[in-house]
């Protein structure tokens, strides 16, 4: 489905589709996911469609601001029947508090998301940043649980694991 919407939705840029998924499903499979969870700019469903298919127990919310990807997303969750999942179009700015995690790639800067989900989580909620590299110390207000390290077509990827204090 991705493949045949990825250029009219501007879903993702060029190139294969494997290392998308390969990259969602290595950062969620053994995260410690229960509650309500936020996918900060889901855009084409990396990583929340595999948040949610990974742990069937959680509720999990796909915020895109875009309304054609949002549309997609509804799409892809009715085909895969994730009833675990949502999706929400609309800025994460306006969001309640009161989550249980955030996970997020590529939304926006780890020091913005972690400026966002300091309003939005819970204490002791977990904000989950997806990122290429070594981006910066622990963020204010949030404590160090894990770093998971691995590699998608030869390259670094991370995934850094906060709890809000």
């Amino acid at each position: 489905m991705l493949e045949s919407w990825r250029k009219s939705m501007d879903l993702v840029g060029p190139g294969p589709l494997d290392p998308h998924f390969d990259d969602a499903n290595e950062a969620v499979r053994t995260l410690p996911v229960e509650g309500r969870w936020l996918d900060l700019g889901s855009g084409a469903g990396f990583p929340g469609v595999a948040l949610a298919a990974w742990h069937p127990h959680s509720q999990v919310t796909l915020v895109e601001r875009r309304q054609k990807r949002a549309a997609f997303l509804e799409v892809v969750l009715g085909e895969a029947k994730l009833g675990n999942a949502s999706v929400l179009c609309g800025d994460a700015d306006a969001l309640a508090p009161g989550w249980d995690g955030i996970i997020s790639r590529a939304f926006r800067s780890p020091q913005e998301v972690a400026a966002l989900a300091r309003t939005l989580l819970r204490t002791g909620g977990r904000l989950v940043l997806m990122v290429a590299r070594d981006e910066g110390g622990t963020p204010e207000g949030f404590v160090e649980e894990r770093v998971h390290s691995y590699l998608i077509d030869g390259k670094p990827r991370r995934v850094v694991i906060l709890v809000r204090a």
